[in-house]
């Protein structure tokens, strides 16, 4: 045996039970948010009569926007929170939440229901997330801790491919239901894991110091971080990359089921793989959050990959590489309704993500100043707080206004001068599909092809890739302008 391998082997094995339980309840966690979150968009705009909520897009913005960027805001409260009254009982108070709002989530079928509950399991995850990194960061040390990170972030990456995949299945065997019902099961095991296995890590006590002035503490912390004027600008140039990046989640699975025809690879598949293709596919087409999930399976099995290259980079030179990829990639997926440029779009995406988000967390700790690491990078997810937020403007208002097929079709009929019912609880959006065909004189895919041609709801595709354009010359000029001088001084000095 080398001893690089022997050296390996001995830093996997130094690794407590902690840490191993951490990682594993890591990517169950994962499994349930990503086994939701990934099919969302669809269950929320879908027809009511296919077990959706029927609800319009800028409904479903909100409801994904606004709490998604609140879950990624409010560790800055629940870690205080968690250092207080301990791991183990955060923990227990985490998944009693989130078994609670999966469950509740197959329950309600109105907009402010569903936004409630959403609200609700994301209290439940804003109060995993510290916990899951300080345990992890507590079961490593200076020797083991690339390491140990790295597989964390597999485990992250594992649940995040596993979820939506079991979820596909559940929600076209069972109905929608069974993938809340999952979640719920998913997080209950790792429960009875934190009841039954799980020992409380040393760590510093705060007793003498009161919610509310602990609290402000760690917001102070935060305002000492963004006041360097490097670190800030930095954060507001990475709002944009997650604007960009949460359109593979908010936007992309809707844009692939009003206009791709994935039809011909899915009998190809299903004709060379019977089972491979039954699994993938609904109604002879490939279904949507498959696509998606090529996003995670990509990070799984070339992050390691990937990683090799952009270590030898510089590390914002790397991250504009990153986003000048991703840029492109997610261009390809909303330039056409081909299907293989959506599966080469996508591809493509994952690499500049690989290359970018891994480099941008790298980075932060780079340009810390020293004893305030920790500090810095507690500020990693205010640009991924922001980006949810604005997600909402492109895959809510936008894609209502410029690129939902139901909407164009109305719009269509209405110019033609052909009425038609409205849409009710009693005639659904897949009713009115159906009884347009017929009125159209047109198949399916001939009457979307038709409003393609018409109505061109591609060009969502502008705005998306012009915010990766602007954040790639906006990052130029950062470089150039503050990263560049000031790693020449340092050489200089």
């Amino acid at each position: 045996m080398s001893t690089e391998k022997k050296s390996f082997l001995q830093t996997v094995g130094s690794f407590n039970k902690t840490f191993w339980l951490g990682s594993f309840m890591e990517l169950m966690e994962r499994w349930a948010w990503y086994g939701v979150f990934t099919l969302f968009a669809l269950y929320l705009v879908g027809s009511t009569d296919k077990g959706g909520l029927g609800f319009n897009h800028i409904q479903k913005g909100n409801i994904m926007s606004d709490i998604t960027a609140l879950l990624y805001f409010l560790p800055i409260f629940t870690g205080v929170i968690a250092d207080k009254i301990g791991y183990k009982l955060s923990l227990i108070i985490a998944y009693t939440i989130l078994i609670t709002g999966y469950l509740l989530m197959g329950e309600v079928n109105t907009y402010w229901g569903m936004y409630f509950v959403f609200l609700f399991v994301a209290i439940g995850a804003a109060m995993f997330k510290p916990v899951a990194s300080a345990i992890i960061t507590k079961s490593t040390n200076k020797s083991n801790g690339t390491l140990g990170f790295g597989i964390f972030y597999m485990m992250v990456n594992i649940g995040g491919f596993i979820g939506p995949a079991s979820s596909s299945y559940l929600r076209s065997t069972y109905g929608w239901k069974l993938i809340f019902i999952q979640a719920a099961v998913v997080i209950g095991i790792n429960l009875l894991l934190v009841l039954f296995f799980f020992k409380e890590p040393e760590r510093e006590k705060t007793a003498k110091e009161s919610f509310g002035a602990a609290i402000r503490t760690s917001l102070l912390k935060i305002w000492e971080a963004v006041k360097d004027t490097r670190l800030t600008v930095l954060l507001i140039l990475m709002v944009g990359f997650w604007t960009m990046f949460n359109q593979l989640f908010y936007t992309l699975p809707n844009f692939i089921e009003d206009w791709v025809d994935s039809s011909a690879l899915s009998a190809s598949i299903t004709n060379f793989w019977p089972g491979l293709g039954n699994l993938l596919s609904e109604n002879g087409q490939i279904k949507p959050e498959w696509f998606t999930n090529i996003d995670a399976l990509m990070i799984v099995t070339l992050q390691m990959f990937v990683s090799y290259f952009v270590i030898k980079m510089r590390h914002v030179s790397a991250m504009i590489r990153g986003f000048i990829i991703a840029a492109i990639g997610i261009g390809l997926t909303f330039y056409t309704n081909n299907v293989m440029f959506t599966i080469l779009g996508t591809m493509i995406f994952a690499i500049g993500e690989m290359t970018t988000n891994p480099t941008f967390s790298s980075f932060i700790a780079l340009i810390s100043p020293k004893g305030k690491e920790a500090l810095y990078q507690g500020t990693y997810f205010l640009p991924v707080a922001a980006g949810n937020f604005l997600t909402k403007l492109i895959s809510g208002n936008l894609y209502q206004s410029w690129s939902d097929k139901l909407s164009l079709l109305q719009t269509e009929m209405t110019t033609r001068g052909i009425e038609m019912p409205e849409i009710t609880e009693t005639f659904t959006k897949n009713d009115y599909l159906v009884l347009a065909e017929q009125k159209l004189g047109m198949e399916h895919w001939e009457m979307t092809q038709m409003l393609w041609d018409n109505y061109n709801p591609n060009k969502i595709w502008y705005v998306i890739v012009a915010i990766g354009i602007i954040t790639i010359i906006a990052l130029s000029i950062y470089d150039k302008m503050v990263i560049r001088p000031k790693e020449k001084a340092e050489l200089e000095a």
